[in-house]
């Protein structure tokens, strides 16, 4: 952060004139951008580099047709992603403040936006990314501000109150100030704003933090409207965030058992009770039965989210969630049944109702008997079996080529891979109808789609070997490599051994990561290690990538010997990710010593007992089980895993309860193998 808003380089209070744009409109905003040649702009900060262009935004903003696309360039380069207050904000900010007050300017609303975004970074960013006078710009501006509460334009009262809630300073004058708004406002946004920003200054304030949460236990009472009711709630939660008022669940659900929600969705106000866990089980239960089919779709989403983080909220959740199977709109049928088949085992006592669903006479709408399917492959029920060969040799197959890891609770088609990959058990029903579909492969989406499902099977996938092979001269080499190596050594003929050589020398045109992974298929076919080592040897000390580079040294086993002490070193470079585990699995496999491995993947794995599991972790669990007893000082890591309520992976998405599920598997079987059965 340098040059300071008011530095001059003259010293004598004016610039030299570099930063004054020639045929400057005066015209323009001419109160507002008084003393805005008087500034050194050249000589301030924003995120793109110096500030020399700050000026001619600020005079766009007097210009009707060019105000907004002004106001998002002042947004992107002085506020850009936050966590810090550039020399430029600072400067800009009573330019941008007296033209939010313009009721001639056509971008107040984004005006007021920019000046919360920067006010936020203010309040949270540390000291040292706060460029010097910004809380005295930031004063003046909440003085400019707080008239705007009376403004005629509801979207731009809505807009300062908002924006004045970052106006901890000053919290009690405020707080005066939007009370006194109160009893005028009549739009409801406004309100809500009003509400929410009350909430934000209260913890903060001093003569006027007892009245204003009166006034928002006030607002809870039935008589209010619903979403200032709920706005309320959440309000008195952040000035008081370590309690969870009984009060709270009673007026949401009330809110919830009315239907009108204000705006906000069920989940949204389901997550209002906080912590109260059996709270918000209590209270999501009865709305899976709500007469409005909208509610239900609410109330599965909060109950989605409800099993996604805490384990508990399964046994808690899920018969009401059953329930829904036969609710007469077809897309919350559809949203129960992937709730079941994310829960997996779990779905197991409705197991013979959901294979009911797989055809056309027990389900009407055609995604649900996709998702049907998948979630008896999740529950591992072989009545999946059959109908996926049906619809492997079908025109309409039911799912996509790719998986989609999207956030929230799409529910979009699901993919091949993530349908087919656990039913190994089952390739002799499922490998011709597979086997026929990568004969006739009508692209490379579709082959890799093919191959990768094959590559999960392994050994049982041997009867697609010779499809596999014929894929070799395809654009889907890569992936055929993949699942032959998969399969086994016996899945590499000696015409293979030289395509795939070939391969890694003029792999398919613009698939630059191919020679690396075909290299590795190669060694693992083969035996040849020599095209994988010249690729990844190189790379080994670099700060990037050189976990590939110990995967390699890994599969040599014993051979790898002469490479121990450059790997000894990688193993000590970083506690967490893939390089530890990486590295402690080559050492491991090289030398067989636990002593050095084990302190290092345990320091890997002990970061997350309680949050962020990522694929890493997982494999750095199993490695400790393959150890065996050498590996007990993992064992309090691997028994929190399992010990918590909360799910230690990423929450709110499909993938978390299969991602837990995989890592409480792991953890049992490394602590079987470590402690023995009674582990």
């Amino acid at each position: 952060m340098t040059g300071a808003p008011h530095d001059r380089p003259d010293g004598n209070g004016r610039s030299d004139g570099s930063d004054r744009p020639s045929g400057s409109d005066h015209r323009d905003g001419l109160n507002g951008l008084t003393g805005l040649d008087d500034i050194a702009w050249s000589s301030l900060e924003h995120a793109y580099g110096d500030a020399a262009d700050v000026p001619a935004h600020l005079r766009a903003l007097y210009r009707p047709d060019e105000a907004v696309a002004a106001a998002d360039d002042l947004l992107t380069k002085v506020h850009h992603q936050g966590g810090c207050v550039f020399s430029s904000a600072v400067a800009a900010l009573p330019f941008v403040v007296r033209a939010a007050v313009d009721p001639a300017v056509t971008a107040r609303q984004d005006l007021l936006e920019l000046v919360g975004c920067l006010a936020h970074e203010g309040n949270r960013a540390e000291p040292r990314w706060v460029a010097p006078g910004w809380a005295e710009a930031w004063d003046l501006a909440v003085t400019a501000l707080l008239p705007l509460l009376h403004d005629p334009a509801p979207e731009v009262r809505s807009g300062t109150a908002e924006t004045l809630a970052a106006a901890r300073e000053r919290a009690d004058e405020v707080l005066a100030a939007l009370w006194t708004r109160w009893p005028l406002e009549t739009v409801p946004v406004v309100r809500h704003r009003i509400v929410e920003a009350a909430g934000e200054l209260a913890e903060h304030a001093d003569r006027e933090q007892a009245g204003t949460v009166r006034r928002l236990w006030e607002l809870t009472e039935p008589g209010a409207y619903p979403g200032e009711r709920l706005r309320a709630v959440e309000a008195l939660r952040t000035v008081a965030p370590d309690g969870d008022d009984p009060r709270y669940a009673r007026v949401v659900a009330d809110v919830l058992n009315g239907g009108d929600l204000g705006g906000r969705s069920v989940a949204g106000a389901v997550a209002l009770l906080g912590d109260d866990r059996a709270g918000r089980a209590a209270l999501i239960a009865p709305l899976l039965r709500n007469a409005d089919a909208a509610v239900r779709r609410g109330a599965l989403e909060a109950a989605a989210g409800e099993m996604s983080r805490w384990r508990s909220a399964v046994p808690a959740l899920l018969p009401s969630v059953a329930g829904l199977l036969d609710d007469p709109e077809p897309d919350n049928r559809l949203f129960a049944v992937r709730v079941l088949g994310m829960c997996g085992a779990a779905a197991r006592p409705w197991v013979d109702r959901l294979a009911g669903l797989v055809d056309d006479d027990g389900e009407p709408y055609p995604p649900v008997r996709d998702h049907a399917l998948w979630a008896l492959s999740r529950i591992g029920d072989p009545r999946c079996a059959e109908p996926l060969a049906r619809h492997l040799a079908g025109e309409r197959q039911g799912f996509s080529y790719f998986e989609v890891h999207s956030p929230s609770w799409w529910t979009h088609e699901l993919g091949l891979r993530q349908t087919l990959a656990p039913l190994a058990a089952h390739a002799d029903v499922l490998l011709p109808p597979l086997q026929a579909r990568l004969e006739a492969v009508g692209s490379v989406d579709e082959a890799r789609a093919l191959c990768q499902v094959l590559t999960d099977w392994g050994p049982v996938a041997a009867p697609a070997v010779p499809g596999l092979r014929r894929l070799l001269r395809t654009d889907a080499a890569v992936w055929a490599a993949d699942a032959l190596a998969a399969i086994g050594p016996e899945a590499a003929a000696a015409g293979d051994r030289a395509r795939l050589r070939a391969l890694i020398d003029a792999p398919p045109r613009g698939q630059t990561f191919a020679p690396r992974s075909l290299s590795l298929a190669y060694g693992r076919l083969t035996g040849d290690w020599e095209p994988a080592l010249a690729l990844f040897l190189p790379r080994l000390g670099e700060p990037y990538g050189n976990e590939n580079s110990a995967i390699v040294l890994g599969e040599l086993g014993a051979a790898g010997a002469p490479y121990v002490d450059r790997l000894r070193p990688l193993l000590r470079e970083h506690a967490t990710g893939w390089l530890p585990l990486r590295t402690g699995e080559a050492l491991w496999r090289i030398t067989g010593r636990a002593d050095e491995v084990v302190p290092a993947l345990v320091g890997a794995i002990e970061p997350f007992v309680r949050s962020d599991v990522t694929p890493a972790v997982v494999l750095a669990v199993r490695l400790l089980g393959e150890i065996g007893p050498a590996a007990a000082p993992a064992v309090p890591a691997l028994r929190a895993f399992l010990d918590t309520d909360e799910r230690p992976v990423g929450h709110g998405t499909w993938r978390s309860v299969p991602e837990d599920d995989e890592l409480c598997e792991a953890a049992r079987t490394a602590l079987r193998a470590i402690q023995g059965a009674a582990g």
